[in-house]
């Protein structure tokens, strides 16, 4: 694996394996690899002959109060992972490389951007998300890109962004990866303490409990989210948003007819962790 760390470099790299019919596939990610972050690289390694993975803790993304500075960093370990999984190339460019002096563009995307971690993040969190990762896409000009579902709001925004700007791009989904006692595995899990970690557990099991509710033939979005806020009230945790929206639009839902997508965050500890999980009610 070559770790490469300008626009150049990486551009010359894709352009030698396209001069081969190569497909090149693309993973983003902030780096603090985890499992999950592992099951995008495995998946680009199935599909495309050249993957290149970023590393990249994208300033314009974390609001003023927000771990930046605090955010998991350590390169050789995450280059070792990487290696491990797939990725042929590195790409861990330097701030400036990505935001120039006299940078000045943000990409802004209405419509899906304002509700849930929009709503509590502020809007400018996926202005920072839309914007590095159409620099991403022009600087490594990928057929495909792999994302987590566990950030179902930031997928749906980057498709709407490859939609609504022509982007050739395809951008995958991958499942969310679980902890074995269903903990959603995340960066900033590493900021939870023991006890913290066992009480952070609830947020799977809130989404087990309104799954189970839907099963059994509950259709109100109201009693759906009372099932699961009462798993989280038990463990003490107070969600910033548990809302029951179209997975196609984010629009707010009153029922669950067909697909539907329960998402929520919360502050466990030290640690701000989100969850989703798309309910679906068969006939």
């Amino acid at each position: 694996m070559r770790i490469v760390r300008t626009v150049s470099e990486v551009r010359a790299a894709v352009t030698g394996a396209r001069s081969g019919g190569g497909i090149v596939g693309l993973v983003p990610t902030m780096g603090a690899l985890h499992d999950g972050h592992l099951s995008l690289i495995r998946a680009a390694r199935a599909e495309n002959d050249l993957v290149v993975m970023s590393l990249f803790v994208n300033p314009t993304q974390f609001g003023p109060n927000e771990d930046l500075a605090a955010y998991p960093r350590d390169e050789a370990r995450d280059a070792e992972l990487a290696e491990g999984a797939g990725a042929d190339i590195l790409f861990a460019p330097p701030v400036a490389e990505v935001y120039p002096h006299g940078f000045s563009t943000s990409i802004h995307i209405s419509g899906i951007t304002e509700v849930l971690d929009g709503a509590h993040r502020g809007a400018e969190h996926f202005d920072g998300v839309a914007t590095v990762v159409t620099k991403l896409f022009h600087m490594v000009a990928p057929d495909a890109a792999y994302f987590g579902q566990k950030d179902a709001q930031q997928v749906l925004v980057i498709r709407r962004l490859v939609r609504d700007l022509d982007v050739p791009v395809r951008i995958i989904a991958c499942p969310i990866v679980r902890e074995p006692d269903g903990l959603a595995m995340s960066s900033r899990n590493v900021y939870l303490d023991p006890e913290a970690r066992e009480r952070a557990t609830a947020l799977n099991r809130a989404l087990d409990a309104a799954e189970a509710a839907v099963a059994a033939g509950e259709r109100s979005a109201g009693a759906v989210i009372d099932a699961a806020r009462t798993v989280l009230v038990a463990a003490d945790i107070d969600p910033e948003y548990l809302e029951l929206r179209s997975p196609d639009d984010l629009r707010e839902l009153d029922r669950v007819d067909g697909e539907a997508l329960l998402a929520v965050a919360a502050r466990v500890g030290a640690a701000r962790l989100i969850d989703n999980r798309i309910l679906e009610a068969t006939p």
